[in-house]
């Protein structure tokens, strides 16, 4: 699911990746959120906060809002970057870079939280905002634009009109595809709110605080591993069957 990119890719792949990434994304969005009272997976708030500010030429107030977009920003780019820079080498997994990032910027956050107390909340958003700007790049390249996972407000406005052409019989011939964008984005919803409950549940309930960040971390890179685990396998199957074909004939 990691590794398939353009007509190679179906709809089983992006369900794949979409909940993983989705599940992550509403951990993150939730955690962040109880820890500094921010969004750090989209930024239009803060866009709207930053407009705001300067608008009432409050100019130093909004400059934390700007650091905020341009972190988002700043993920986006560094990973299409990566991507781009190493696309050439066949044989690297090249969406395995903004994803070990990523994990990394969560994993150090959490780890850091339980020997000191963060006084930089600000730094933090920014470090949770650039990881979601990872995030949202790797995976609108690697589904050539059809998951996004880390806000919804796309996602409703698409999940709106698929479902308003479904009431069209002239559109029959593209109920199929229409399905299937539908269940997609359904998922990504879905587990968006089940990423959510659960990071709230094991950062307010069990008291995990932002150590919520670490479990997400490890859920993404335990499916990266197996993602490349099973293609690994399933490469040695090939060849293993490529090899018996001459001999049987």
């Amino acid at each position: 699911m990691f590794r398939h990119q353009g007509k190679s890719r179906t709809l089983k792949h992006n369900l794949r990746i979409a909940t993983i990434l989705s599940f992550v994304a509403g951990i993150v969005n939730v955690s962040g959120f109880l820890a500094f009272k921010q969004l750090t997976t989209n930024v239009t708030g803060h866009f709207a906060l930053f407009i705001y500010d300067v608008a009432n030429f409050d100019f130093w107030k909004g400059t934390i809002y700007f650091l905020y977009i341009f972190s988002f920003l700043f993920g986006s780019f560094l990973s299409s970057f990566l991507i781009e820079r190493y696309s050439e080498n066949k044989k690297l997994n090249v969406f395995v870079l903004p994803t070990v990032i990523e994990c990394l910027v969560l994993i150090s956050i959490g780890l850091v939280s339980n020997f000191m107390e963060l006084e930089y909340a600000n730094l933090i958003t920014c470090l949770l905002l650039f990881a979601m700007g990872l995030q949202n790049s790797f995976v609108t390249k690697i589904s050539n634009a059809v998951v996004r996972t880390t806000h919804l407000t796309g996602l409703f406005t698409d999940l709106g009109i698929d479902l308003s052409l479904l009431c069209f019989p002239k559109l029959a011939p593209q109920k199929k595809l229409l399905k299937s964008n539908i269940k997609l984005r359904v998922y990504i919803i879905l587990f968006f709110f089940a990423g959510g409950l659960i990071g709230g549940f094991f950062y307010s309930k069990l008291d995990l605080k932002l150590n919520t960040l670490i479990l997400a971390a490890l859920f993404l890179l335990a499916s990266l591993f197996f993602d490349d685990f099973r293609y690994k396998v399933i490469k040695t199957r090939r060849k293993y069957y490529q090899k018996r074909k001459p001999n049987n004939a």
